[in-house]
């Protein structure tokens, strides 16, 4: 039996599309006009939270954010910051994991928790990376270095850790549940 039913896959893949191609297109957008990292964090942690609840698998995550780093590429080549990402979906998906998706699932506070704190360590680990490999020193300085600019992702992480939490509650009371769930 493969470790990924064909509905998982096709679930990754439509993650990893949704969040490559919003990414690619939206995020630089939004970051000329502000200079602020957010939507980017928004899309792709609202997107490894949704993963995570619906695949409940390890390797969930990390494939979506692999894919969604290719689809970025092909739509923004220059786009190299987005390994940072392609880190952070790896680190969500072993934080999720190591916290045990049942226990994360069977209460909502405690996934309320998890999911947040899960978006803000992943955001703050690909704000590191972005930082320290792939900005410039004179933009670094505005922001206050690299921890400035983790800081500013670690924000992002709590609104796109909010914005999944939003959408699988509504899921939920939707009547939609993970067939693990």
């Amino acid at each position: 039996m493969p470790y990924f039913s064909s509905r998982e896959i096709t679930l990754i893949i439509v993650f990893s599309v949704l969040w490559g191609i919003l990414n690619s297109l939206l995020s630089p957008i939004f970051f000329r006009m502000t200079n602020l990292p957010f939507l980017c964090d928004l899309i792709g942690f609202s997107v490894l939270a949704l993963t995570v609840w619906w695949i409940r698998r390890i390797g969930a995550a990390s494939a979506v954010g692999l894919l969604a780093t290719v689809i970025n590429f092909v739509f923004n080549p220059g786009g190299v910051h987005f390994l940072g990402f392609t880190v952070a979906s790896i680190a969500f998906d072993l934080m999720t994991y190591l916290a045990g998706y049942k226990r994360i699932f069977k209460n909502r506070f405690f996934m309320v928790i998890l999911m947040l704190l899960s978006s803000v360590v992943s955001a703050a680990i690909a704000g590191s990376i972005i930082g320290a490999f792939f900005m410039s020193p004179a933009a670094l300085e505005r922001w206050g270095g690299v921890l400035g600019w983790a800081g500013l992702h670690a924000i992002g992480g709590i609104i796109g850790g909010f914005v999944g939490i939003v959408i699988i509650e509504s899921l939920i009371s939707r009547g939609f549940v993970p067939r693990g769930g």
